[in-house]
């Protein structure tokens, strides 16, 4: 990330036309595949029955599994990886680290414990649902590890994000461990053992009310990413860098970071913590079509979409009959992937 050369390889590959196209093939294979495999045609038809009225003979349990429950789920899978994805390039660019992820701020571990709080400790009493919980969780961690970071020094160069990183281990730590109290003091077995699929992702619940707030969400913040595209390749060289440049860096910063936060906290209070999505894809895709925001910030929110849509599918037919939490799957697949990736960028240097 600091090595100037890092901008000029690999050779750039151009999405353009492409990029839309495999998005909606990604989201109609999700119709398609699961327990029961659905015909592509059939998928097509109740779309059309849903948005157009064609009035295509399709019986009601498969529009039913399509309309109300695949196609939705599809739809928030790639916001939510689009989302964490771009998070992932955004705090690897601003800090400088490449282990930067949308998890450094503490908001999955904020939204957690928002979460659990609302679930098990009832707090709220039943006026909050699940998805406010978790996204107050989310933003109060924010908070807290920017006043805590604040408090610990300011500064614009590589010792503020170290800072930064320091505050949003010390804020995930905090949280996990409230998460962790409330659980043990107010759960039964039953809850426990719910809000613990739920902490490992879960897309299962989400419908189009879901899609409502996720699609608005990864939009800003794919036109928010796009617009700094300039600053987010000056970031890469430092704060110093950029505001050689004349680039607003105390405002940027705080811009990016806050749209990370929404982005993040929107997606986890829908579907728990995913991890490896924003750590992952920036380096997979880096290596496929160069380190240039222009060409980064889009392939990384098109592939975090369709690598979520993926996790998502084999979640549902790995095991027959059972559903596994996503979270599980984007780990399996991770993990590996970003060895590779680590032992790949060693060789090359």
């Amino acid at each position: 990330m600091t090595d100037a050369a890092v901008l000029t390889r690999p050779r750039p590959v151009r999405l353009g036309w492409l990029a839309p196209v495999v998005l909606v093939i990604s989201i109609i294979t999700g119709a398609c595949i699961g327990e029961t495999g659905i015909p592509v045609a059939t998928v097509f038809q109740v779309i059309a029955n849903k948005l157009f009225g064609a009035g295509y003979p399709v019986g009601r349990i498969d529009e039913g599994i399509i309309w109300e429950y695949r196609l939705s789920r599809a739809v928030v899978a790639a916001c939510c990886g689009a989302g964490l994805a771009l998070s992932g390039v955004v705090l690897q660019a601003l800090l400088r680290n490449a282990l930067a992820d949308p998890y450094l701020l503490g908001i999955s571990a904020g939204a957690s414990t928002g979460a659990v709080a609302v679930t098990v400790a009832g707090i709220g009493a039943g006026a909050v649902s699940l998805a406010v919980g978790a996204f107050a969780g989310a933003v109060l961690a924010f908070v807290v590890v920017a006043v805590l970071a604040r408090a610990a020094g300011g500064g614009t160069g590589v010792q503020a994000a170290g800072v930064i990183i320091l505050a949003g281990i010390a804020g995930s730590q905090l949280f996990n461990a409230l998460t962790a109290f409330v659980i043990a003091k107010s759960a039964n077995a039953e809850q426990a053992r719910g809000i613990m699929f739920w902490l490992l992702g879960n897309l299962s619940g989400v419908r189009w009310d879901d899609a409502v707030f996720a699609i608005p969400a990864a939009l800003l913040g794919v036109i928010v990413c796009v617009w700094h595209i300039r600053a987010l390749d000056a970031f890469t060289f430092g704060a110093d860098s950029a505001a050689s440049l004349g680039i607003s860096v105390r405002r940027v910063q705080v811009l990016l970071i806050g749209i990370t936060a929404l982005m993040t906290a929107v997606m986890v209070s829908m579907v728990g913590s995913i991890g490896f999505v924003g750590l992952v894809i920036p380096h997979a895709m880096r290596l496929v079509v160069g380190a240039r925001h222009e060409r980064l910030v889009p392939a990384s929110a098109l592939a975090g979409a369709v690598f979520l849509i993926a996790s998502d599918i084999l979640s549902r037919v790995l095991i027959p009959g059972q559903v596994l939490p996503i979270g599980v799957i984007t780990a399996l697949v991770g993990a590996p992937a970003f060895a590779l990736i680590l032992i790949r960028g060693h060789h090359s240097r």
